[in-house]
């Protein structure tokens, strides 16, 4: 298949153009070669791009791309943008698309794993909502926790602030700890969020909200293997998704 055929059905699918962000979402490095396998990961590291290599892909996409905002290409990202020219690979990034897709987004995917009940979009960033807020079945914190480990793996952390029963789950997958405040206001019992921030911890407490904090990483494999699933289906062509957790 053509990648400007690819990049085209992704643009639309993940409505990139109208989605303001800091990252530069869409492809981020071109190849002259047909698509013939895609590699599906979170971070474009070197370690990523090898992998994508030695699984014979000829695009990789990403959640976090190579280029942010106005970045000088030296050092690190000078050898990696090198990597993918000289082994003829392309980059596709999709970040702020991909964490707030109602279909196959960070989020959505692990409001399904709690089977939140009507889901609305929560946390404002950078003009958008990118996360999202709904009912459980009221359940205790640690089951919440279970659920999640059993999903996304071990390395969840569980602060146990609320004195009830958990009812209303706000989420925003990643780096969303200094945003439990849009939470708070919102009413929810649990804050599922990806890293943890000591300020939050804090205002938690007070607050008497729980927290999960379920890795950054982890929370983000979800959005890239569901967008995987969903161009096996559609475009017809074979996806991997290449581990390469960084323990946070």
């Amino acid at each position: 298949m053509k990648l400007s055929q690819i990049t085209e059905y992704l643009d639309t699918f993940l409505m990139v153009p109208h989605i303001p962000d800091s990252s530069l979402n869409g492809l981020q490095v071109e190849t002259d070669r047909d698509i013939t396998k895609v590699a599906m990961a979170v971070d474009a590291t070197l370690e990523t791009l090898e992998q994508a290599k030695e699984h014979e892909a000829e695009l990789i996409i990403v959640h976090h791309g190579l280029f942010w905002d106005k970045t000088p290409i030296r050092g690190p990202l000078y050898r990696r943008v090198r990597y993918l020219i000289e082994n003829r690979i392309g980059l596709y990034a999709a970040h702020l698309p991909l964490d707030m897709h109602q279909e196959v987004g960070n989020n959505a995917e692990l409001a399904k794993i709690l089977g939140m009940k009507n889901a609305q979009p929560f946390l404002r960033y950078k003009g958008s909502l990118i996360g999202l807020i709904g009912n459980i079945e009221a359940m205790d914190i640690h089951e919440v926790a279970r659920l999640l480990e059993n999903r996304i793996g071990s390395g969840i952390r569980v602060l146990p602030f609320c004195r009830r029963e958990i009812t209303k789950v706000a989420i925003c997958s990643g780096g969303g700890g200094a945003d439990l405040d849009q939470a708070i206001e919102a009413g929810a019992d649990l804050y599922l969020t990806g890293e943890t921030s000591h300020e939050a911890v804090a205002l938690a407490r007070d607050a008497e909200t729980s927290i999960v904090f379920a890795g950054h990483y982890a929370t983000e494999t979800l959005g890239p293997k569901a967008l995987g699933r969903h161009i096996e289906t559609k475009l017809g062509l074979p996806t991997v998704f290449i581990q390469a957790p960084t323990g946070l």
